[in-house]
């Protein structure tokens, strides 16, 4: 799980779909992610660390062992 990101979201107050909105991808997408499933593409990364204001390679992080939630 990638806790950094999730955080991030959480605390710019937006919904994993509402992330997904800004992004221009499916939340299911998204969603994969954010649990550490998929990698995603580059300007995917580049877009979050301008939303967010966070390092990509911090966002990026894996937390192993951790549950998915919203």
């Amino acid at each position: 799980m990638r806790e950094n990101l999730k955080a991030a979201r959480k605390a710019a107050k937006l919904t994993q779909q509402e992330m997904a909105d800004k992004l221009g991808v499916h939340e299911r997408y998204y969603k994969a992610i954010e649990s550490g499933e998929r990698l995603g593409a580059i300007w995917m990364w580049d877009k979050l660390e301008d939303l967010l204001g966070i390092n990509q390679r911090v966002l990026r992080e894996i937390h192993p062992g951790k549950e998915d939630s919203q």
